[in-house]
């Protein structure tokens, strides 16, 4: 299996409800590092796993839904905590759905599964990872 990884950044706000989350049930912000891991068994037409420009900025439009918002008052996640794990299957299910819209170039159709992981800090991470539908037809 062929990988290609992307990076980038975003921060939010958010607060959770329940006490096993202590003093994060306050409201407290995050800066998350993002890591896109895209996969296919076989190399497209190109010699690629995919356009690495491409996904860059597929990763880019969605951490800025995202970025410098509370997500306590985001409409889409209403009545969730925003744990990093939840966030990490959000930008999954936001990213492979460029990927089905063909966003990600002609030949990304192919990819077989993305892995999206939030880094917290320097020891703490979650990631979400499941296949990818093949691309729309053009």
């Amino acid at each position: 299996m062929y990988s290609v990884n992307v990076r980038d950044h975003f921060m939010i706000a958010h607060s959770f409800r329940g006490a096993v989350f202590g003093p994060a049930q306050r409201l407290h912000g995050a800066t998350y590092v993002v890591d896109l891991e895209l996969r296919r068994r076989e190399l497209d037409a190109d010699g690629v796993v995919v356009d690495i420009g491409l996904a860059t900025e597929a990763l880019r439009g969605v951490l800025a839904e995202l970025n410098f918002r509370n997500l306590d008052e985001e409409p889409a996640f209403a009545g969730r905590n925003t744990t990093t794990e939840f966030l990490a299957r959000a930008i999954h299910q936001r990213l492979a759905a460029q990927v089905a819209a063909g966003r990600l170039g002609p030949h990304a159709g192919g990819l077989d599964s993305a892995r999206v992981t939030l880094h917290e800090s320097h020891v703490a991470w979650a990631a979400y990872d499941a296949p990818l539908q093949p691309a729309a037809p053009a």
